[in-house]
C-alpha cells in the first residue's frame, strides 16, 4: 500500500511487518530473496501481535 508506519521498538512496519531494509531494498531484491523475507514475516506479526516482539532497533 506504500504507507509503511515503522514501530520504533521493532523497527517493523507495522503493516507488512517488513524493516527499513528491507523495504528500501525490495525492488533490487531476486525473487528467491524476496521469499525468504516473505516467509519471515508471519513469526513478526504473531510476535507484534502477541506482544513478544524483540526490543530491537531498525538496521
Amino acid at each position: 500500500m506504500s504507507i509503511c508506519v515503522m514501530d520504533p521498538a521493532t523497527g517493523w512496519c507495522e503493516g507488512c511487518f517488513r524493516t527499513l531494509a528491507e523495504i528500501g531494498a525490495w525492488a533490487r531484491m531476486s525473487d528467491d530473496q524476496r521469499d525468504a523475507a516473505m516467509r519471515l514475516l508471519p513469526a513478526r506479526r504473531k510476535a507484534f501481535r502477541d506482544g513478544a516482539a524483540p526490543r530491537t532497533s531498525a538496521p
